[in-house]
């Protein structure tokens, strides 16, 4: 059967690399020291170095350096795994998302703007917009795990190291520098205040 590279032209697959029977590989594209798998597609405008994407896996317009993508993940647009990230099977990596040295559970979703760093996410993770994975001090790289089932709500900040079990929920706008416990609640918000008919102070006549 083979594989499928639409245009010769854009496309750049080097000697080391391993295209399987079933994959499709779209114009502009490098992968260089990578196995595809059969029936991944690796669209437009993507970079793969020295990793392995999976079966039926997708990648979009993304960046992916000495990783794994696991069989029908989906990475992007304009995603970036850098070195030892590892994308179980069914995960998706969306948006604008950086993962670093980390794994990213089976059916668990990074869906926008988030940085995950030095961490271990269970399966079925909903991690919402913004959220970042705060792994460095100025000094050391540092751990965090989150347990499976667990929701960590949009520009939620974790502070390694941290552990947060399973089933949790951290509400959106949370920081977090204490373990959570599994099936716990959390919500780490200041209390909205409103001074009627302040604005104009700030914004002038």
């Amino acid at each position: 059967m083979g594989y499928i590279v639409i245009d010769c032209a854009t496309t750049f697959i080097d000697k080391a690399s391993v295209i399987k029977d079933g994959a499709v590989i779209h114009p502009f594209t490098s992968i260089v020291g990578s196995i595809i798998e059969s029936g991944a597609i690796i669209k437009s405008f993507s970079s793969v170095e020295n990793s392995n994407i999976g079966k039926g896996a997708v990648v979009f317009a993304s960046v992916i350096e000495n990783s794994v993508v696991g069989e029908g993940a989906t990475i992007g647009p304009f995603a970036h795994l850098r070195p030892e990230s590892k994308i179980r099977a069914g995960a998706r990596v969306g948006n604008f998302v950086e993962i670093k040295n980390s794994t990213i559970g089976e059916k668990t979703k990074v869906g926008h703007l988030s940085y995950v760093g030095d961490a271990d996410v269970g399966e079925n993770v909903n991690i919402g917009c913004g959220v970042v994975f705060v792994n460095y001090n100025g000094k050391i790289k540092q751990h965090t795990s989150v347990g499976k089932n667990s929701f960590i709500g949009s520009s939620v900040n974790l502070i390694a190291p941290i552990k947060v079990g399973e089933s949790a929920f951290v509400c959106a706008g949370t920081t977090l520098d204490k373990d959570v416990s599994s099936g716990d609640f959390v919500i780490g918000r200041s209390k909205m205040v409103v001074k009627p008919q302040r604005a104009k102070k700030y914004l002038g006549e």
